[in-house]
């Protein structure tokens, strides 16, 4: 045993952790005003596309033209949902800080705060990744 006093480093461990919540809790903070100015509506969803590969795993570097467009996205905002057939509300299939595939062409581009958004219906949303 290294003689360090177990209660300290339970301490410093909760201190740290506390630290790294609060730290999270302000970056999304600091998302979610960008998106008080804009909430889609129905099912529409609003992504982030991911940024592209710029080095292949050996080390390459690519250049624009030749990295390919990315297909996938985080949702940063949802509407409320589309109504079905019944007329009912039907919720929107994702939720915000979802992974997703998007399909090759198609979405609405829309610039918030100088960044690029897209803007999907839900049902042209491909699949979501899963943890």
């Amino acid at each position: 045993m290294s003689g360090e006093d177990p209660l300290k480093a339970d301490r410093e461990m909760k201190l740290n952790l506390a630290f790294i919540e609060w730290n999270v809790e302000e970056y999304i903070l600091k998302a979610g005003q960008a998106f008080r100015k804009f909430l889609p509506l129905f099912d529409r969803v609003l992504v982030e596309r991911s940024a592209a590969e710029t080095v292949t795993k050996g080390g390459i570097m690519l250049p624009e033209k030749s990295q390919g467009k990315v297909l996938q996205a985080t949702v940063v905002a949802v509407g409320s949902g589309g109504k079905g057939k019944g007329g009912e509300i039907q919720p929107v299939s994702v939720k915000v800080g979802d992974k997703v595939l998007l399909p090759e062409y198609g979405g609405t581009k829309v610039v918030l705060d100088d960044k690029d958004y897209f803007l999907f219906r839900d049902g042209d949303i491909l699949g979501k990744y899963v943890d």
